[in-house]
C-alpha cells in the first residue's frame, strides 16, 4: 500500500491521549501505549496524557492531538467539541459525525437511508417490550467493545438483559439475530483495507474474547473468494461513506452462508493494541504500525485543511 503522509509526524509535538472515563479505559492505555512507541519510530515528539475527564491540559506548541479514547468521551464527539476549541488539529473525525457514528441508532437510520445490508431493529424505551420475537440481540446504542451486548435466542433472558442495558441510557436497540462469519473491514481514507475473519474460541466476539490473549483467532486476510471479498470492502465503503467517515474507521460485519451481509456497526477510534485488528490489515499490505499512524495523521490534517 502506497505511504502518501511517510514522514509527516518526524520532529512534531503529538499530544497523545488515552484512557478516558469509560468501560473502555484499560483498552484505551493499551492503545496509547503501543501507539506512542510506535510514533516515537517515525520520528514524533510524544507527549502522552492520561485524560481523565474533560479538565485535561494540552502541552504548549502542540501540532497534532492523537485521539485514542475509546468508547464514551473520546469516540462520541465530546472530546472532539473541546479539541476544537483549543484551535489544535486532532485524528479523527469531527464532532457531529464522531457523535452520529457512536450511537448504534443513528448508525442505523443512516445505513437505511444509504441502502446500506443490516439486520432490521427497533429501539425502544423503557416498560416497552419489543415486537420482534426472538432470536434477538439487545444492545446498549452508546456503548463500545461489545459492552452491554446480549444474544437471546428465547424471551427468557430478556428482563435482565433489558435491564442491563437501560444501565447505560434510556433508549434499547433490538435487532433481528443475524447468524454469520464474522468480519470486519478497516477504512483508511478512501481505501478498503483486507477483510478480517474473527473466530472466538467461545461464544461471540465480546469483550473478553477481544481482548484476551489467545481467546479469539484472527485471519488475515480472511479466506474468501477475491470477488467476495471486494464485494465485502465495497460494502465497508458504502457503510463510511453512509455516514460521512473521512479519516479511518473499522466496519464489522456480519457474512451468512448465502454470502448475505448485515453490516453490525462502525468504530471511529477502532483499537489499536498488539491484538487489534486495524493494525493487522494494515500489516498485511505492506503498511506497518508507525506508518499507519502517520496515515492517520496525515488523513487528519487534510480533512481540517491544515498543512
Amino acid at each position: 500500500m502506497n505511504q502518501h503522509y511517510q514522514g509527516i509526524l518526524k520532529g512534531r509535538k503529538v499530544a497523545l491521549l488515552s484512557g478516558g472515563p469509560g468501560s473502555e479505559r484499560d483498552v484505551s492505555l493499551r492503545s496509547g501505549a503501543a501507539v506512542a512507541k510506535a510514533l516515537g519510530t517515525v520520528g514524533a515528539h510524544v507527549v502522552e496524557i492520561d485524560v481523565h475527564g474533560p479538565d485535561f491540559t494540552l502541552p504548549e506548541n502542540t501540532d497534532l492531538a492523537f485521539n485514542l479514547i475509546h468508547g464514551t468521551f473520546g469516540e462520541d464527539g465530546q472530546l472532539q467539541e473541546i479539541l476544537d476549541h483549543s484551535g489544535i488539529p486532532y485524528t479523527g473525525e469531527n464532532a457531529e459525525k464522531s457523535r452520529i457514528a457512536f450511537d448504534k441508532i443513528l448508525t442505523k437510520e443512516a445505513f437505511d437511508r444509504a441502502g446500506v445490508p443490516t439486520s432490521k431493529w427497533e429501539k425502544i424505551l423503557v416498560g416497552q417490550p419489543p415486537t420482534m420475537q426472538p432470536p434477538y440481540v439487545v444492545k446498549a446504542p452508546r456503548q463500545g467493545s461489545s459492552v452491554g451486548v446480549h444474544i437471546l435466542h428465547d424471551a427468557s433472558g430478556l428482563t435482565a438483559a433489558l435491564d442491563d442495558c437501560f444501565r447505560f441510557g434510556d433508549m434499547v436497540l433490538v435487532e433481528e439475530f443475524f447468524k454469520g462469519r464474522e468480519l470486519t473491514v478497516g477504512i483508511l481514507g478512501k481505501t478498503a483495507l483486507p477483510v478480517v475473519e474473527i473466530i472466538p474460541k467461545d461464544g461471540f466476539y465480546d469483550y473478553a474474547n477481544k481482548y484476551t490473549s489467545g481467546a479469539s483467532q484472527y485471519f488475515v486476510p480472511a479466506p474468501l473468494e477475491a470477488a467476495l471479498a471486494a464485494r465485502i470492502q465495497q460494502t465497508a465503503l458504502e457503510a463510511s461513506h453512509a455516514l460521512g467517515l473521512e479519516v479511518y474507521c473499522r466496519v464489522d460485519i456480519l457474512l451468512g452462508d448465502d454470502a448475505s451481509m448485515s453490516v453490525l456497526e462502525i468504530n471511529t477510534i477502532p483499537g489499536m493494541t498488539e491484538l487489534s485488528l486495524l493494525p493487522k490489515a494494515a500489516s498485511a499490505v505492506g503498511l506497518q504500525f508507525g506508518p499507519l499512524c502517520e496515515e492517520i495523521a496525515g488523513l487528519s490534517w487534510a480533512k481540517g485543511g491544515t498543512a
